[in-house]
């Protein structure tokens, strides 16, 4: 089986914001797409309610991992949840979504939100949400810790998460100098973020602590799925996340993603004339 090692990494810089958006911190950079496809961006924020109210997206998916606090969705299809730590939101914009994140009543929620591409023929489709809560994810045991399987499919087990496009997630917790061989799909770009704790990581056992993330060395045509070693210094918490590639286009704008810069311009015409609908509240 094809063994993977950490291409490159970096540990997350984080910036203060104006009130309510109390934190950031940018893990992947959105200029970096055609290196990462088919990941855009993914951000970690804190913020208070009224940070990220009523807003619209299309042509892309997102998957928001809750690391604390309790997070409230609403979408303007009558959606409604509060989804709190190690819960997870998918939402396929597709043609056009229109909702918030908020932060319940005084929280502060602190999570992750991953961009993920859709190929050019699914970036019409209809806008869906999904909520996997922690305590559905299926988990395995093992000698010295624990994978909780969002989505796809490893350890002989399959994440209840139902995304349009190829993609794998799942949270592999470590005890103190215990070691895991994670096993990925054949044919995905991957990359790792470190929750907490300190790992060593793929078959150069690249140090990595707590608020790095990696990208991963890449078979592409190879046939078969490949694994990841991960070696833990310490107690560590971490979320590797994988996809096919998608190869085409990307025009990143605003809360859009599309393949040109002409359907951006389409997309604010269309939010602007009041085709995403009504507000979500």
């Amino acid at each position: 089986m094809f063994q993977r090692d950490i291409k490159d990494h970096w540990t997350v810089q984080y910036e203060e914001k104006d009130f309510p958006h109390v934190q950031m911190g940018l893990i992947l950079n959105p200029e970096r797409w055609r290196e990462l496809d088919p990941f855009i961006l993914m951000a970690e924020d804190w913020f208070k309610r009224g940070t990220f109210s009523d807003h619209p997206h299309r042509g892309f998916q997102t998957i928001t991992y809750v690391i604390d606090g309790r997070l409230e969705h609403i979408d303007n299809h009558g959606g409604h949840s509060i989804l709190e730590a190690g819960d997870i939101q998918y939402m396929n914009a597709g043609s056009g979504a229109r909702h918030a994140e908020e932060a319940v009543d005084h929280d502060i929620a602190h999570t992750l939100q991953l961009w993920l591409n859709l190929p050019k023929e699914l970036k019409s489709t209809k806008t869906s949400y999904q909520n996997v809560y922690s305590e559905t994810a299926p988990t395995v045991q093992f000698n010295g810790g624990s994978i909780k399987v969002y989505a796809g499919q490893t350890a002989g087990i399959k994440g209840p998460l139902e995304p349009l496009v190829p993609f794998a997630l799942s949270e592999i917790s470590l005890s103190e100098n215990s070691a895991y061989s994670y096993e990925l799909p054949e044919g995905h770009n991957a990359f790792l973020y470190v929750l907490s704790g300190d790992i060593m990581a793929g078959t150069g056992e690249t140090n990595l602590k707590k608020s790095s993330a990696a990208t991963l060395t890449f078979n592409d045509g190879g046939a078969g799925p490949s694994e990841l070693l991960l070696k833990a210094n310490k107690r560590s918490k971490v979320l590797v996340y994988s996809s096919k590639p998608i190869k085409e286009e990307v025009v990143a704008y605003g809360p859009f993603v599309m393949n040109s810069m002409e359907e951006i311009r389409q997309a604010y015409r269309d939010y602007h004339e009041g085709k995403f609908g009504e507000e979500a509240k």
